[in-house]
Parts: structure tokens; sequence; C-alpha cells
């Protein structure tokens, strides 16, 4: 007999360096949400932004941009969002591309 000296790969992630760098399929989201309020007014969220950017600086551009008001709040499950008056969805995902804040294609919008 002739002994064949095998090594057997132990836990190989194939995805594991994708998964540090942008790859489409690792990336975090910002979503841009409209919340109906009362009659035709309404509210627009923005979340999952990344958490060394400072919410303030950013909510205040978009208040200057935008030409409206709003807030950030804290929410226990989502963490920080920023909420602005009016239906501002379009408006804010072309202000964080061009601010360089995110790409284009790590935004999603919601709403009706």
């Amino acid at each position: 007999m002739v002994d064949i000296d095998v090594q057997i790969p132990s836990a190989f992630d194939p995805f594991a360096e994708a998964k540090d760098s942008g790859a489409p399929g690792a990336k975090e989201y910002v979503h841009i949400r409209i919340q109906q309020r009362n009659g035709k007014k309404s509210l627009t969220t923005v979340q999952g932004l990344r958490k060394e950017f400072s919410y303030e600086k950013i909510l205040k551009d978009l208040k200057k941009e935008l030409c409206c008001n709003g807030n950030v709040v804290q929410d226990k499950e989502l963490g920080k969002v920023i909420q602005l008056q009016g239906d501002q969805r379009k408006n804010v995902s072309h202000f964080l591309v061009t601010a360089g804040v995110v790409k284009k294609d790590q935004i999603k919008i919601h709403g009706f």
C-alpha cells in the first residue's frame, strides 16, 4: 500500500475578503423612506448612514440645500435616523451622491 498525505482545508470561507471590501453582496444600504402624516403632510426618513459620519452636519447641509426643516431621532433598533419635512426622497438621494457620502448603488428608495 501507498500512504498518501492528504490535507483537507478547514473552514475556508471563499467570500471572506468580499465581506471586508465594498463588494456588491456585502454592502449596507442607506434607506430613504416616506411616512404619511395627516392629510398632505409627510416625512422623509434617512436611515443606514455609517456611524463615523456626523448626522448633525449632514442634516444642517440637507436643511440648507432643500429649504426644509428636520431633526435627528435616536431609535432603539435603527440607531440614528434623519427626519425631514415633506417628500424629499429624490432630492436627498441626489444630495448624498453628489456630496460623496454614499454611492448611487447603495441607496434604496422606498415609498408609494
